[in-house]
């Protein structure tokens, strides 16, 4: 890589929390270090960032724009035309590498693809720039079957690069239930906890907790559902409504946003991770619950087989099928959530989804 120079190409790395913006930031931190390693100059350019964190990345290889889409365009390309390798975190960002590309034609662009924001139909010119123009390192198999099958690509355009845990996430050593979370939702430690983490959007009903929280109603009593993330106003008062309507007010309990530094005690807090998805083009959550010794329930049309080493972390369901929801909950609650299984689960994920070994497959298709 020495004789490299990368611009990286973001919407945003450090201003929101969702699963691209987990993506961009271990891409940050692999550039950070190429910086330190090689005496290079790799640049990241964020579109609506302001600053970075520092934890990722040095100062003098960011800049933000805060929303500017004309300054963003203008140093985009007056760093891209010296860089070899333009890397684009998201869809929305084909036009820079267009237009750079139409002055440079010699660039090497790739495309990070993570879901469902390129799944579906896009303008003619963004298909044709995709089959002639660049690479695609989607996040899971499945991501990449639909590209492939929705924008015609040849499959030797599409390269699979699983996501990884943040190189910042806390790997915890022990595995008992966090007592100030105990206390504050005056829980028993026998009970048992069924965790959901997402963003709790209006616009993007297909996590599915609603099937949880109907599954819910048909397990025993002392099965309570913790259901944390940010949500919108709209549908939080919707879930809201479900909850009351089945009379589960009293063991579903909703956190609204967690910060990075409480995630951990929450996955430790839980007796299971269910989130039966139906568009999860990965699921980074599901494998920082297995960093923390946790199995999961996930769905099973969509990208989070590879998340779950397709079965050895955790249990596959129908996601429209509420039965098949409970049975498969059942089953977990009722095996042991011993020291071995724990260890055995966080092992399996660390050694797939390490950061490191992420940043050692990212390099090597990047050398190829």
């Amino acid at each position: 890589m020495k004789n490299e120079k990368i611009l990286f190409l973001t919407l945003h790395s450090f201003s929101l929390t969702g699963g691209i913006e987990k993506v961009c930031r271990c891409v940050s931190k692999i550039l950070s270090d190429l910086n330190d390693t090689t005496k290079s100059n790799h640049q990241l350019l964020s579109l609506y960032d302001d600053q970075p964190d520092l934890k990722y990345i040095e100062a003098a290889h960011f800049k933000g724009f805060k929303g500017n889409r004309l300054a963003f365009l203008s140093t985009a390309i007056k760093t891209g035309l010296s860089a070899n390798i333009i890397i684009l975190s998201h869809v929305n960002l084909l036009l820079f590498a267009w237009i750079l590309n139409k002055i440079h034609p010699k660039k090497r662009i790739i495309l990070l693809a993570h879901g469902i924001e390129i799944w579906g139909t896009l303008p003619k010119w963004k298909t044709i720039f995709l089959r002639k123009n660049t690479e695609i390192w989607a996040v899971s198999h499945y991501t990449a079957q639909q590209i492939e099958k929705t924008h015609h690509l040849l499959p030797s355009k599409i390269k699979t690069l699983n996501n990884s845990l943040d190189p910042l996430f806390s790997i915890p050593t022990h595995f008992t239930k966090p007592e100030t979370l105990l206390h504050r939702y005056q829980i028993s430690s026998s009970t048992k906890i069924l965790f959901t983490l997402t963003r709790l959007s209006s616009q993007e009903q297909y996590k599915g907790y609603d099937q949880v929280i109907l599954a819910l109603k048909n397990l025993p009593e002392e099965v309570i559902y913790i259901l944390a993330g940010k949500a919108d106003e709209k549908e939080k008062i919707r879930v809201l409504n479900l909850i009351a309507q089945h009379h589960l007010n009293h063991r579903v309990i909703l956190t609204g946003f967690l910060a990075d530094d409480d995630v951990q005690h929450y996955f430790l807090l839980a007796d299971l991770f269910v989130m039966p998805s139906k568009g999860e083009g990965f699921g980074i959550a599901f494998i920082e619950a297995a960093a923390c010794g946790l199995a999961s329930i996930a769905g099973n049309a969509d990208g989070s087989r590879d998340a779950l080493l397709n079965g050895k972390l955790g249990d596959f369901v129908d996601p429209d099928n509420i039965e098949e929801i409970t049975s498969t909950i059942t089953k977990h609650l009722a095996l042991p959530k011993d020291q071995a299984n724990v260890l055995h689960h966080q092992s399996l994920c660390l050694n797939a989804f390490g950061f490191e070994q992420y940043k050692t497959n990212f390099l090597n298709l990047l050398s190829n």
